[in-house]
């Protein structure tokens, strides 16, 4: 069981409400700032081909505004690896990228994009970046991660968050049965698993509660919940829950 379970804040649409109106207001880095003085345990961020939210300028500010690690989220290619061999992120998340979809909408075919992917996590690695390949919770991406010698996997909850919506109950039930099983499976051939994707504050707590799991990265959610109640109390409250969970 991971004795702490890690949560790590996505402050990517910050920068697009930022960007909605351009300027330089509201600022991420202040984003990063408060995340990093109520508990939060590290900052993600997806710089997109289309730059959509995230800015390149953004990386550097974000690295020299707090000493938390910054998790970039990139796409499988050549520029997104020159800027993070650049920039030098604790970690690098490898996600799917479509311009046309609105967020990220499933996870990586590790398995399938394989001859893709080797070199790109091998230079990560070799830059002492940590690399994660965020996937679907199936047996097959999870051996694929295993192949590329990935350290860290991000499990989609995509699909659970959707079931929860619905009120699912059975869908609900085989969904965390599939992400604990792939978490389980992750554990035992030496790669830390992660989670996250559209985890609310009705429905982390049956993922928090997956032992294994060693960290949540949670963004649009709690960036909503800061426009009420302020992004200070979102983070302790998606801490105490997550806590509470454990």
């Amino acid at each position: 069981m991971a004795s702490h379970l890690r949560l790590g804040v996505n402050i990517d649409h910050v920068a697009t409400i930022r960007n909605a109106r351009g300027g330089d207001h509201p600022d991420p880095v202040r984003a990063a700032e408060i995340v990093a003085r109520v508990g939060g345990d590290g900052i993600t961020a997806h710089l997109r081909e289309d730059r959509r939210h995230i800015r390149d300028s953004d990386l550097a500010r974000i690295q020299a505004a707090t000493s938390l690690p910054l998790n970039l989220e990139m796409a499988a290619t050549e520029e997104m690896l020159e800027i993070a061999l650049r920039h030098k992120p604790h970690a690098a998340c490898i996600v799917p990228e479509r311009r046309e979809e609105r967020t990220t909408e499933g996870g990586l075919d590790a398995a399938g994009l394989h001859n893709q992917l080797a070199p790109i996590v091998s230079r990560l690695a070799d830059a002492d970046i940590r690399v994660s390949l965020f996937i679907e919770p199936d047996p097959r991406q999870i051996e694929a991660a295993m192949r590329l010698r990935a350290p860290v996997v991000e499990l989609h909850t995509g699909r659970y968050a959707h079931l929860w919506l619905d009120g699912d109950a059975a869908g609900i039930e085989a969904e965390l049965k599939r992400i604990a099983d792939a978490t389980a499976l992750a554990v035992k051939n030496g790669i830390e698993p992660h989670a996250g994707h559209g985890l609310t504050y009705d429905n982390v707590q049956p993922i928090a509660a997956i032992p294994q799991l060693a960290e949540l990265n949670i963004g649009h959610y709690l960036i909503g919940e800061a426009i009420f109640d302020g992004l200070e109390n979102a983070v302790r409250k998606m801490r105490e829950l997550m806590d509470a969970a454990r």
